[in-house]
């Protein structure tokens, strides 16, 4: 592909899906199955609307079958699956119309919640329907054809990904809602995020734990002895999460974090990237100065580079009530702003993994009730 987008000021090449590589293998094996002949590029319609021509690859003719790949080019993104050979065989069958299975490395769906039913192949809606149309494109109406899709290596590659704790066993998943890999998608995060509180839904739970990236994970496992699968990687996109939360059926969140991030939500900001809002020490400041702190103390609290030295800072000053403040009105501002649909507690720390503060709503879910290994 030569088409960019602009992020930050940086010209950024975007990339193709393995749903789009599955669509335009599938294609090519198809037309040479039934042209008995090699295809060096195949062309596809992609749902953003931009025409794909990709190289074929390492095409074998065998009897009545083909099967070729296409190389996945995720343009600029930090896409792990770059590289990699998605691979589709076409074999005539005399049960008629097309049929499409998941071959080696091609993940199997165990949990209900995502948007493929429970025992079948990890080849999403999107992707499936490409993959169909453009083999419709190539046969004869009525051809009985069975195409199998296979990404050698997948099942070593999926323990990189979320497929594992998305109950997606023995290979990666063929995605993509676009056809297209735009770099540093806030919406392919956003996705991804949503399909991890899927699941938890799906298996009857109302109630999960939200963390800001690893640290917080890795916080709540050690020292709140929470088990992994209720835990969920936000990213900055909290507001989003939240209402997402409420439209899954969820009742009770926990909000764990670290000070630079849930000062902000304490602040009522529902974005935490740095570059949507920043008010990180305007905010201490102003909590310091709420909880009696002399001038001196406020002014060093808002020349502070860190929060962790201003948190510091704080404790040096016996100003703790600060992350009381902050835990609290992280929960208040988080339960408001989805009408108190539902309960939310916070758990703040530090980067020393140490606990800073918990509100009573977090004790409440954490302690008060047997919740799958919470309080038991």
């Amino acid at each position: 592909m030569e088409d960019y987008v602009i992020v930050n000021g940086r010209k950024f090449k975007k990339g193709y899906t393995t749903g789009s590589c599955a669509a335009a293998a599938a294609k090519a094996a198809a037309a040479m199955l039934a042209g008995q002949s090699k295809m060096e590029v195949a062309s596809i319609d992609t749902p953003a609307g931009i025409k794909l021509h990709l190289p074929i690859e390492d095409i074998e003719f065998s009897g009545d079958s083909v099967r070729c790949s296409v190389i996945k080019d995720g343009g600029d993104d930090p896409d792990i699956t770059t590289g990699i050979k998605v691979y589709a065989e076409a074999r005539y069958s005399s049960a008629g119309g097309i049929v499409v299975r998941a071959g080696e490395g091609i993940g199997k769906v165990t949990l209900r919640g995502l948007k493929v039913e429970v025992g079948q192949p990890a080849i999403n809606p999107v992707p499936m329907r490409m993959i169909m149309e453009e083999v419709e494109k190539v046969i004869t109406p009525g051809t009985g054809l069975e195409i199998t899709i296979s990404v050698p290596g997948g099942e070593e590659l999926s323990q990189k990904t979320y497929n594992p704790k998305l109950g997606i066993v023995g290979g990666i998943s063929i995605l993509g809602t676009t056809g297209i890999v735009t770099p540093m998608s806030e919406e392919a995060w956003k996705e991804a995020v949503a399909m991890e509180l899927s699941v938890i839904a799906a298996s009857g739970n109302t109630k999960a734990v939200l963390t800001f990236g690893n640290y917080g994970s890795e916080f709540a496992k050690s020292m709140l002895d929470i088990d992994d699968k209720y835990i969920v990687k936000m990213s900055n996109f909290i507001g989003y999460i939240l209402d997402k939360a409420v439209e899954l059926g969820f009742k009770k969140l926990i909000l764990v974090g670290h000070l630079g991030k849930l000062v902000k939500v304490a602040a009522g900001i529902f974005n935490t990237h740095s570059r949507v809002a920043d008010a990180r020490m305007e905010i201490l400041a102003a909590y310091c100065a709420l909880e009696g702190a002399s001038m001196e103390v406020v002014k060093s609290v808002y020349s502070c580079t860190t929060t962790d030295l201003a948190a510091e800072i704080i404790r040096e000053s016996g100003l703790e009530n600060v992350f009381k403040r902050i835990v609290q009105n992280s929960s208040k501002r988080c339960m408001e702003n989805v009408y108190n649909k539902l309960l939310v507690g916070t758990v703040l720390f530090n980067e020393d993994k140490f606990l800073l503060a918990m509100d009573e709503n977090a004790e409440e879910i954490l302690y008060g009730e047997s919740w799958n290994g919470y309080g038991e």
